[in-house]
């Protein structure tokens, strides 16, 4: 466990049912270097310290076996740290824990359950993701909807039905969920875990929660969920100070504290921190079959002074503000996932310029498969937000990112994080009266889907929320059958439909090649008109966008070729909520030379409007 790389300690770490000379029982073992004394405190021994102990071998491993202990028992491992003192831990390698507030582990067999996804993980390894449509919709399992009979949860099981139909229903690809690893607090959204081997006991069982990733599987909907070796909460019975020392974080409070979250940083310069973190990952994709981890806060990670005044960190041993060790864990484990999971996806949400987050390790990267953008998201909500009459003094706010949208392999995220904290709902912040927010809202949807990158929205955001999202609450699902929220849902129901048609749309979402301005630079109008083209050139899309409330007719496009190109989408449709403006279908390219190209077309762009024109 000192020496070298390793990331299959839980196949012997922690608590295994196990039968010994014919006994019924379970195996422990547990690193706590520093203590004096280790026991096992359950309720057969009425938590008590030293009446099952276990014995030290090398690497201040502590190991042994309790008959009679079996799966489904509560369990802590009791600690004699230097100083004397008895504390009790749960166990870093548990595989499930009790229902918060409780804080137990539980003794839990994995291998009781029978998998129905082989299909869908054989496309899985043979797939090419950077070519296929990906667009998740992000899922808080908590908040999504409620039990009325009295219950604070639905289980897992009841969840994978709700859930994959509605998801099915919509056409998304993928769900991700924010952290399902168990964390004590609610309303740190799973962001503040201590169970790193556990799913969260508030939705079921081990066994539920494989259910739900089975049913995805066999409904093609990819499973990725949140996974944060970013940092770790200062509870009691969790990983701080383990044995009474700092095992897992460093003694020094300048490098082992987060200012921000008023938690506690890894050691990722420890060879046993970085194999429990190593280990945690691999253990998802091997035990439960997700699809990919999206590791949170990785800028939190990769810097020494990240949220710190001067003083306030150490620096590197070279003098800078790297986290070195970090840098050669994230490598790491992105090298093993990849090698041992091809078509498993690693994501990044990473907030600065570092370079190389999405490139390959062997080329100097950190190897994730993609990043999330936050400019790209800052960017335009910033945007949206401004009243149409002064978007045209930012034209430039929209057109930016086309400068770095290809230096990483990029997702385009409207995320749980824009819409909390007092930020308010993405309706909410759209300025305008009822029509526009709606109409601002489609025509921010339409861009998202229509630029390169794979696509992320948060649930609610589908149908319009107007309040900002609250772990405590459902969605406001009483929003369904209201004309302009069902408009909303039917148009990114119909997003989703033609970003997964249309290979121009997404087959060269990471690709330079898959991109072209026609024009972007029209701040007098504020109109944006861009080509998206698939790997087969003669197979493009021509989207044409109107930030303003006033309709642009006989609005000229240059086009490469000459021909009949049919309106694929009106975000202004009746249908949606819009006045109907459009082009009856579609429009005849005429032998007029614009934006560099032979051919032209004339468009009418609907108010706050988008239009996605195809060559037939």
């Amino acid at each position: 466990m000192r020496h070298g790389m390793h990331c299959l300690m839980y196949t012997f770490m922690g608590a295994h049912p196990d039968v010994r000379d014919g006994v019924a029982g379970t195996r422990f073992a547990v690193w706590a270097p520093n203590a004096q004394e280790v026991s096992v405190a359950c309720d057969a021994n009425h938590w008590q310290h030293g009446q099952n102990p276990l014995a030290r071998i090398d690497d201040g491993i502590w190991t042994g076996f309790v008959p009679g202990l079996r799966a489904g028992s509560a369990y802590k491992y009791s600690l004699r740290d230097a100083r004397g003192h008895v504390i009790q831990k749960a166990d870093p390698f548990a595989f499930a824990a009790e229902l918060r507030p409780k804080s137990a582990s539980l003794v839990c067999d994995l291998g009781n359950y029978r998998w129905h996804d082989q299909s869908w993980l054989r496309y899985r390894e043979m797939t090419n993701w950077y070519e296929q449509p990906i667009t998740t919709y992000e899922v808080h399992l908590g908040s999504w909807r409620m039990p009325q009979d009295g219950r604070r949860f639905f289980n897992y099981r009841e969840l994978a039905h709700m859930l994959v139909d509605y998801v099915r229903q919509m056409g998304y690809t993928h769900i991700q969920l924010l952290p399902i690893t168990e964390h004590p607090f609610d309303g740190s959204w799973g962001y503040q875990t201590v169970g790193y081997f556990a799913p969260t006991s508030r939705f079921g069982s081990p066994q539920d929660f494989m259910y739900f990733v089975d049913y995805c599987h066999q409904n093609n909907i990819g499973v990725l969920v949140d996974w944060v070796p970013a940092h770790f909460p200062t509870d009691g019975h969790g990983l701080a100070r383990f044995d009474g020392t700092c095992l897992y974080e460093h003694e020094d409070p300048r490098q082992g504290s987060h200012p921000d979250w008023g938690t506690l940083v890894f050691n990722y310069g420890r060879t046993e921190v970085r194999n429990f973190l190593l280990s945690s990952a691999r253990f998802w994709i091997d035990a439960y079959h997700v699809d990919g981890l999206r590791v949170d806060a990785v800028a939190s990670m990769l810097y020494l002074d990240y949220s710190r005044k001067p003083g306030e960190w150490v620096p590197n041993r070279y003098g800078g503000r790297e986290n070195l060790e970090a840098v050669q864990f994230l490598k790491d484990m992105n090298t093993i996932t990849h090698g041992e999971f091809p078509g498993v996806m690693t994501l990044a949400e990473e907030s600065t310029a570092w370079g190389g987050v999405s490139r390959p390790v062997y080329t100097g990267g950190l190897g994730f498969t993609m990043k999330w953008d936050m400019g790209w998201m800052n960017d335009t909500l910033r945007y949206m937000q401004r009243d149409p009459i002064h978007r045209r003094f930012h034209q430039n706010e929209l057109s930016f990112r086309m400068v770095y949208a290809f230096t990483e392999n990029f997702i385009l995220p409207l995320s749980h994080d824009e819409i909390v904290h007092g930020k308010r709902s993405l309706l909410s912040q759209m300025p305008g009266d009822h029509w526009q927010k709606f109409a601002n809202l489609r025509l921010m949807y339409g861009y998202q889907y229509t630029m390169p990158g794979k696509k992320l929205l948060f649930m609610g955001g589908e149908f319009g929320q107007w309040h900002e999202w609250n772990h405590d609450h459902e969605l406001d699902w009483a929003l369904f059958g209201q004309h302009y929220h069902d408009g909303l849902r039917r148009f990114v129901h119909d997003l989703n439909d033609l970003y997964k048609r249309l290979h121009a749309l997404h087959e060269l979402d990471v690709s330079p090649e898959g991109f072209a301005w026609i024009q972007c630079d029209d701040w007098q109008n504020t109109v944006y008109a861009y080509l998206r083209y698939a790997k087969n050139r003669d197979d493009f899309a021509v989207v044409a966008l109107n930030f303003t409330p006033t309709p642009r007719d006989s609005y000229r496009l240059g086009v490469p070729r000459p021909g009949y190109y049919a309106e694929m989408l009106n975000s202004d449709a009746d249908i949606y909520g819009g006045g109907n403006i459009g082009n009856l279908g579609g429009t005849y390219s005429e032998p007029i030379a614009m934006h560099g190209h032979p051919q032209s077309i004339t468009v009418r762009i609907p108010p706050l409007g988008l239009v996605i024109l195809r060559p037939v």
